[in-house]
């Protein structure tokens, strides 16, 4: 059953890339920024297996990604925004939206406020759920689209990159990224603090 699923997957990653270019990048992209579970980690993977082959390039893919995530981000905003939380919580559980991810993007969002619309593109599984507690939360909706642009590009290059040297191997890329993701982000975090204290301190002065 999984292996099935897994295949089917891939097929439709293949197949999707395989007759649009660049726009079967963005499209698959866009479907799995609306919070449904079609991965990243193997889109963009594969995307730079297709770099690796000379089908691609590193900076076409990471930027088709970039665009589709914000698509698909912008969507699912929206319905947040004009929907709420009801809506989200009433008809989420049709498009694969669990209680438990929208709670952990609740608490990262709400931790992080508007820093984690950028922090968050480049965190597993929060990733794909940031745009909800925004949606509900009103953020500017160009802050937001920004922001989701810049970290789903480096999300996106991270993952094109990964697959691109690993060449066949490309399959072998999520738990590395997972772990390059979560460096990226205590490295945001730290650069943020930094900038914060500074500006406080520039403004006691």
């Amino acid at each position: 059953m999984i292996f099935s699923l897994v295949s089917g997957i891939l097929s439709l990653i293949s197949n999707t890339m395989g007759t649009l270019g660049y726009a079967g990048i963005a499209v698959l992209m866009t479907i799995e920024s609306a919070a449904t579970p079609l991965p990243s980690e193997a889109i963009m993977p594969f995307a730079g297996y297709l770099v690796f082959t000379g089908r691609f390039s590193l900076f076409g893919v990471a930027l088709a990604g970039a665009i589709g995530s914000v698509v698909g981000s912008v969507i699912v905003y929206a319905i947040a925004r004009y929907g709420g939380r009801p809506l989200v919580e009433k008809y989420g559980k049709y498009i694969f939206i669990s209680r438990r991810s929208l709670a952990a993007a609740d608490k990262f969002f709400n931790e992080h406020g508007i820093s984690s619309l950028l922090i968050g593109r480049m965190v597993p599984v929060v990733r794909t759920y940031i745009s909800i507690p925004a949606g509900i939360a009103k953020a500017n909706f160009w802050v937001f689209t920004v922001t989701c642009f810049v970290g789903s590009f480096f999300w996106s290059l991270l993952l094109a990159w990964g697959g691109q040297i690993l060449g066949n191997d490309w399959h072998q890329v999520t738990p590395y990224a997972r772990i390059v993701s979560y460096c990226l982000v205590a490295i945001l975090l730290f650069l943020l603090v930094y900038w914060f204290l500074k500006h406080i301190q520039s403004k006691s002065k």
